[in-house]
């Protein structure tokens, strides 16, 4: 039992809010592509491969990172940097998430099968973008957005251009959060040499989170319009916009402890604009 505690550890699944960061946009995508009413079994599927995926996603995560978590204060007690888990159990760990996770898609049609290859090879490389490049935010978003067109092959067989707009918005989404979430270890990030946008941006950094937040609410109010979706869903958009006020307040001194609240809250954003969604089709 207590290597399978150390294995959830790995997981983070007492952490869920990866689970939900990357759940909120597939059941946008699911929502919209269904018209409020997806397939069971689709979204059983798309539900249960978040929560597998996310969980591969932090194993893999701290594998590449086992060298450099126990520098930072955050991260220097997970499973691997403290040594409680090795690495041949990670990277099986994290093979069988994988097989676990290729096998729900096989249920799914050929076109998101395909995708789901490409889902495989984003979610295993990007833990390592942050050594080569101060945008690893961007390619996390790509690897949680890509859940989006997936979604639409599954439920339609096809990826309208909507969920390439879809998927767009929940990449300036990710670079805004993420963002928040590198302010938190921005001061060791820099004495070990890992690159992030919180990094690249400097003292910009409020500012450049502000405008992405800016563009997603427009963005999604675009989307809201031309799916001709109702008033539920400009409410849901209206305490959208409040949140990232919220966040912006959070933020506003760059101490770590309220970046990582803002961070959090983006859980909120993304329920909200959910909420949003499926009221519409339900009581618009």
């Amino acid at each position: 039992m207590k290597r399978l505690y150390q294995y959830a550890l790995l997981m983070r699944l007492h952490r869920p809010i990866g689970i939900l960061l990357l759940l909120w946009p597939t059941l946008w995508a699911l929502w919209i592509a269904g018209q409020g009413y997806p397939d069971v079994l689709v979204t059983t599927v798309f539900v249960l491969g978040v929560i597998i995926m996310r969980s591969a996603g932090c194993v893999i995560n701290d594998y590449a990172d086992r060298h450099i978590d126990p520098y930072v204060r955050r991260t220097h007690d997970r499973p691997l940097a403290a040594k409680r888990v090795t690495t041949r159990e990670a990277l099986t760990l994290f093979i069988i998430l994988c097989l676990l996770a290729f096998g729900l898609v096989l249920l799914m049609n050929l076109l998101t099968i395909i995708l789901s290859v490409i889902a495989a090879l984003l979610a295993a490389s990007y833990p390592f973008m942050k050594r080569y490049t101060h945008w690893p935010q961007v390619y996390l978003g790509v690897a949680f957005g890509w859940s989006i067109p997936m979604a639409f092959a599954a439920q339609t067989d096809s990826i309208p251009t909507l969920a390439w707009w879809l998927l767009l918005t929940n990449v300036l989404w990710t670079v805004a959060y993420d963002t928040m979430y590198a302010m938190v270890d921005r001061a060791d990030d820099l004495a070990i040499g890992v690159k992030s946008t919180a990094i690249l941006f400097g003292q910009a950094d409020k500012a450049i989170i502000a405008s992405l937040q800016i563009v997603v609410l427009l963005l999604l109010l675009w989307i809201g319009i031309k799916i001709h979706l109702g008033t539920w869903y400009y409410l849901g958009l209206l305490v959208a916009a409040g949140l990232v006020i919220y966040q912006q307040w959070l933020i506003k001194d760059r101490d770590p402890q309220r970046c990582f609240q803002a961070f959090l809250n983006n859980n909120w954003f993304g329920a909200t604009i959910f909420a949003g969604i499926a009221a519409h089709y339900y009581w618009g």
